[in-house]
């Protein structure tokens, strides 16, 4: 699995060949790019590096601003001003953007710092990025859970330099750069310096080991060196005074002449960050090869979850990279949180929870319980310490929690943990917690007048009453159970009975019929405000685009009247947008599995490509990549309510480990499908021997493993129509 991985999808503008059928009905106003780096990383850890040309969003890549349509480019080839730390992974615009502490290799005077050298032989896999400057240094990065190992091969040359600038951050397009409010640097002894930044309000903390022998080292301000200087420091920094400053090694290079530079970071001082790289990558020198290698090794254990049989190298490349990029974040890093004292668990780059709690978290739960486990328990750390859980979570003070655009979500996430059955979190803490964030922001409109706009947040806050009250049911608290279970019934304040739809109102990205599709606790009532069976399947094949004309994409900067044109269209965004993630399989709580395998066969197999263009929008911290992995398997939760929805798979045969041994789903029947060509439906499906009538299994089903054997067809039958995923009206 791990040979199959492409960090370099979704790198550059979608380009997959021209949609067909159903999919040429779907209209993507969001980002055609997938927003992804090639960096190195390491599976949920704290520290991922890159080649750095300022570009939006990560800092890697060719494209300026984005938020609709085909992006623009700043720049016409790769390029890199050297190698920064810390990127986002598929967002949009979150308004800060990391890229601390750039690492550049130069044969030029200090006085070019900031220039932009082109990038050659590029080459990337899990765990390590490499690339060529154009001025001859050949680059080669790899990470730890908290450190970053750098190695440079400069050709010979009589005044080569490795220069680390403390002052960067952020990007190099408008309003996008990041100046530290503070900052402290020091010379320790040769090949050693240590460091502190704070950037957002946190104060981040590197120490440095450099293998340069022979090299001088020095400290430089304003790119002038300070020979004999052995410390920096700054105590109040405005970006209108902002001169760069750093420290540099330089002496004369032979040819193949090798660099090795390791860096430690903490959020917790300088100190620690020594710890953390000598934890990372011992003491000894030259420990480049022995880093890449664990590193290499943890993402093989991760990636070893699932496995796949497919003759299809293309279509292996797509899943196993849809993987990967499913377990870059968020950042776990135990021990370092800045902000409160206490020991334990620490989580950033929840970008954002809207993005990930319907596929990622599920996903997350489902291979790795033990990393969920302590993301929960950050979670409610954080809840503890600040007052609310985050919607998004950031390396920054205040972290800019994106309340906008949604309510309550990390209670979905505690809800499937909890009814599992996990241990490892204290319930009853997390019910006090899921209790009062509950009364948040939108919370107090929704208990004060039983809505709560933009219209979509009423929904997340009746399912989150339904999810606490699973949770006050586990914990025996039966007051609570019975209060919080009839605030779950407001869900039905958010539509309006005669159309079917929500209510009018704002919307964040999208419209009333990107929201109006989503899977809730109460879909047999939800269905019948519809006007039953018909109703909503009327609503919903339209929505789909079925009987509809092919529509035209959004091309660069898209203007104000195509924008508004295309949203008349109330329809599906083909996985462009998040509010659609679930809404094809609410098709089976209508009787209609058939038309989740239409609608999914078509994004499986159109929407998702190889090469760098290979993805149809931001990938979102894993979201997007975390849905064609559930989807492809034909397995899809329902997140927050502990069952899967079955669907027709799209490989022959797959292995998923869980915390009960193995899941296998198997298939008979099974034809290779191709792009745009003829859909698979499920005719029958057994589980375990046993001959399974309705369309879903219940959590306990999945996660305690087992065989689900699905044989299929070209024709659909009556699977599923009859015996439908249950509706919980009661916690």
């Amino acid at each position: 699995m791990i040979d199959r991985v492409d960090p370099f999808i979704g790198t550059e503008v979608t380009a997959l060949p021209a949609q067909s059928g159903l999919a040429a009905t779907w209209w993507w106003p969001k980002p055609q790019v997938g927003n992804t780096h090639p960096g190195a990383t390491y599976p949920l850890g704290m520290v991922s590096t890159c080649a750095y040309s300022g570009a939006y969003p990560t800092g890697y890549g060719r494209y300026d601003l984005n938020t609709e349509g085909v992006p623009t480019t700043i720049h016409d080839d790769a390029v890199a001003s050297g190698f920064t730390h810390f990127q986002q992974s598929g967002t949009g615009a979150i308004r800060k953007y990391y890229n601390y502490f750039r690492v550049t290799p130069m044969l030029e005077p200090l006085d070019v710092l900031g220039r932009q050298w082109r990038l050659t032989d590029e080459d990337a896999a899990p765990g390590f990025y490499a690339a060529t400057l154009d001025s001859g240094v050949r680059a080669e990065l790899t990470v730890g859970p908290k450190s970053a190992v750098h190695r440079y091969r400069f050709p010979k040359h009589a005044n080569a330099r490795l220069v680390v600038d403390f002052s960067l951050g952020g990007l190099a397009i408008p309003h996008s750069a990041t100046t530290p409010l503070r900052a402290h640097l020091e010379l320790v002894s040769p090949g050693v310096a240590q460091g502190t930044i704070v950037v957002e309000g946190a104060p981040l903390s590197i120490y440095v080991e450099c293998d340069a022998e022979s090299w001088r080292q020095m400290l430089w301000y304003d790119r002038r060196l300070m020979p004999g200087g052995t410390r920096l420091d700054f105590d109040h920094i405005r970006p209108t005074t902002l001169r760069p400053f750093g420290l540099m090694w330089a002496g004369a290079s032979s040819e193949d002449h090798t660099v090795e530079l390791r860096i430690g970071f903490s959020l917790r001082g300088v100190e620690q960050a020594k710890r953390n790289l000598h934890t990372d990558c011992g003491t000894s020198s030259r420990r480049f090869d022995s880093r890449r290698e664990r590193t290499q090794e943890a993402w093989r254990r991760h990636l070893d979850a699932i496995t796949i049989e497919t003759p299809s190298a293309e279509r292996e490349t797509v899943f196993s990279t849809a993987l990967y990029h499913s377990l870059i974040k968020p950042c776990l890093a135990p021990g370092e949180s800045p902000f409160w004292p206490s020991e334990g668990p620490f989580v950033f780059d929840i970008s954002t929870m809207w993005d990930i709690y319907r596929t990622q978290l599920p996903l997350l739960g489902a291979l790795y319980p033990e990393r969920a486990v302590e993301l929960a328990n950050a979670l409610l750390t954080i809840a503890e310490e600040e007052g609310n859980f985050p919607i998004g979570y950031r390396m920054a003070v205040g972290s800019d929690r994106f309340s906008r655009q949604g309510s309550a979500l990390a209670h979905t996430f505690l809800a499937d943990l909890c009814q599992r059955g996990v241990t490892g979190i204290d319930w009853e803490w997390a019910l006090v917690h899921m209790h009062n964030d509950l009364r948040r922001t939108y919370g107090e409109d929704f208990l004060l007048r039983g809505e709560a706009h933009p219209i979509s947040h009423t929904l997340d806050i009746a399912f989150a009453y339904w999810c606490t009250a699973k949770v006050a049911h586990v914990v025996g608290d039966h007051a609570l159970v019975e209060e919080f279970t009839r605030l779950a019934e407001r869900w039905a304040n958010a539509y309006d009975t005669e159309t079917g739809l929500l209510r009018d109102s704002t919307f964040y990205e999208g419209s009333k019929h990107n929201y109006s599709f989503r899977v809730q606790h109460d879909m047999a009532a939800r269905i019948a405000l519809a006007g039953g069976d018909e109703g909503y399947l009327a609503l919903a094949d339209a929505f789909f685009g079925y009987g509809a004309e092919p529509v035209t994409q959004p091309g660069v900067a898209p203007g104000t009247a195509e924008l508004e044109a295309g949203y008349a269209l109330g329809r599906f965004e083909g996985l462009n947008n998040e509010p659609d993630m679930e809404a094809p399989w609410t098709y089976h709580y209508a009787g209609r599995p058939d038309r989740t395998a239409e609608i999914v066969h078509h994004i499986v197999h159109q929407q998702f490509g190889v090469g760098r263009g290979g993805l149809p929008g931001n990938d979102d911290s894993g979201g997007l990549s975390s849905w064609y992995v559930w989807a492809s398997l034909g397995v899809f939760p329902a997140a927050g309510q502990n069952l899967f929805f079955v669907n027709a798979p799209s490989f022959r045969r797959a292995e998923i480990a869980v915390v009960g041994g193995r899941f296998l789903i198997e298939t008979e029947g099974f034809v290779e499908p191709e792009a745009g060509g003829a859909v698979q439906y499920v005719q029958s499906a057994a589980l375990n021997g046993l001959p399974l009538e309705r369309s879903w299994i219940s959590g306990d089903e999945f996660h305690g493993g087992g065989t689900l054997t699905v044989r299929l067809g070209a024709e659909p039958t009556d699977w599923g129509r009859r015996d439908r995923p249950p509706s919980h009206p009661q916690a």
